[in-house]
């Protein structure tokens, strides 16, 4: 299917069971305004719909820099709380949908587009990219989930330090500080993020959205609360007809065993 434009904002192209979303607004590095992020809840809800995993990733120099300021400083109080909020809901269904979302990072990585990344289950970023918070520098505070997910994946005093000192992290710091759990060469993070997708979509679906929904809920729980949900959604999930076909092929040698990464 090729890809096609919505409302300007994105493009959509399907590819065997993966759905690319790319953010098109490269003139202004794909910033992120109230009509884009319906633009890109359309999208998903598409995605959905007919895909079995994802991937997000930006037209032209860089993946998003962030917020439309232009558009943020007209905003009063409530229509920025307004604003907010549904920038949490269209995230949210990234995060917690029925498919994995893998994203593409190149270049500024940056506010509300870290934001955004952050919403995704696999980033990966090309050594191009960069990471930023500068809404302390702004005179503003993150709004589109940032003091959620981006600090569980930096840490606090991390985030804190980005976004009271401006401070911009390489690609390489980018995955020391877990923002991303791939990094590859200059124009190969689409391909690598495909490539991904493509082994998400191929895994039972029933464990895909245990993985995406149950993992980040348990991690919020006590510790024995944790376990006990833990041992609900693997009873569950092992006794689907998929995971017992899947289970019978690894035992009766229909599949291959797993095998160190240096092996071949």
């Amino acid at each position: 299917m090729p890809a096609v434009a919505n409302a300007g904002f994105v493009t959509y192209e399907l590819r065997g069971p993966v759905a690319h979303i790319g953010l098109n607004r490269p003139e202004k590095r794909n910033a992120i305004s109230d009509a884009f992020v319906e633009a890109i809840a359309e999208v998903v809800a598409r995605a959905e719909s007919e895909a079995r995993a994802a991937v997000i990733y930006g037209h032209g120099g860089h993946f998003c820099a962030g917020l439309d300021l232009a558009e943020h400083v007209t905003k009063s109080a409530i229509e920025g709380v307004r604003g907010s909020r549904r920038w949490h809901e269209v995230f949210s269904k990234i995060e917690f949908g029925a498919i994995p979302f893998v994203s593409a990072l190149h270049g500024a990585v940056v506010g509300g587009g870290l934001e955004l990344a952050a919403s995704t289950h696999i980033r990966v970023a090309d050594r191009t990219a960069f990471f930023a918070l500068p809404e302390g520098q702004r005179g503003i505070f993150v709004g589109g989930g940032g003091s959620v997910r981006v600090a569980r994946l930096l840490g606090t005093a991390r985030m804190m330090d980005m976004m009271l000192t401006g401070r911009v992290l390489s690609a390489e710091e980018g995955e020391r500080c877990s923002l991303v759990q791939y990094l590859v060469e200059p124009g190969t993070a689409r391909e690598k993020a495909h490539e991904l997708a493509e082994i998400a979509a191929s895994n039972a679906e029933i464990s895909n959205y245990a993985i995406i929904h149950a993992l980040p809920r348990i991690q919020d729980m006590s510790k024995e609360d944790g376990l006990l949900v833990e041992s609900f959604v693997s009873a569950i999930t092992a006794t689907s007809p998929e995971a017992e076909k899947r289970l019978r092929d690894f035992l009766e040698k229909r599949v291959a065993r797993l095998r160190a990464p240096d092996q071949t």
